[in-house]
């Protein structure tokens, strides 16, 4: 997995996460496909963004949904889709967070939502993949790919819940989506990191 740093290296957002890549094969006829839900009690969308060279700025996202389809036996995902509220934003400063809801960073008052939609997914281990899909952000659509990472699939230790848990991230350019603020000098970053950590209830 590359190395974790900067806040939007790939936003969506997003959202995301193809997140179970392990293995994901073109869909065959006989698969049991189940549907997952993102459970946003254990959804994590963290970021990290370059601060005039002294640091990485660390922020995250705190509403975010999605849901997916995932067969156990084959690894094989399918109709991923993540969605984050960009308004939910914290960094742990209010200025600063009403700023990067602005129209120099997420422009959320026209962009409320981004969007990460997969298109498909390969492996790389049995625990391992990448996903790669659109995502949206800022009204601009450009493909981005996770590195994923399948951490368990099981009955969950209380209730009667059957969970996948994923780890997943990605790296984008917020130029790519029109947000070029502060980047003359390298006062803000361009590249953008993001990690989601990901708890998924099958829906039965």
């Amino acid at each position: 997995m590359p190395r974790r740093a900067p806040i939007v290296r790939t936003t969506a957002v997003l959202a995301v996460l193809g997140l179970l890549a392990p293995a994901l094969a073109a869909r065959s006829a006989g698969a049991e496909m189940a549907r997952y839900a993102i459970d946003p009690e254990h959804f994590s969308i963290l970021f990290s963004a370059g601060h005039i060279g002294y640091q990485q700025q660390l922020g995250m996202f705190l509403e975010g949904s999605g849901s997916f389809g995932f067969d156990e036996t084959s690894l094989e995902l399918a109709d991923l889709v993540v969605e984050i509220e960009a308004a939910s934003v914290f960094s742990n400063h209010q200025a600063r967070d009403n700023h990067l809801r602005s129209g120099d960073f997420l422009d959320a008052e026209n962009h409320p939502m981004i969007r990460f939609v997969m298109t498909e997914a390969e492996a790389v281990s049995e625990t391992t993949g990448r996903v790669t899909g659109d995502l949206t952000f800022r009204g601009v659509t450009r493909p981005v790919t996770l590195d994923v990472e399948l951490n368990k699939v099981g009955a969950y230790p209380w209730g009667s819940n059957y969970v996948v848990g994923v780890s997943a991230e990605t790296t984008i350019n917020r130029s790519d989506f029109g947000s070029t603020y502060a980047l003359e000098g390298g006062m803000v970053g361009d590249e953008i990191s993001l990690v989601f950590e990901i708890e998924a209830i099958r829906q039965d």
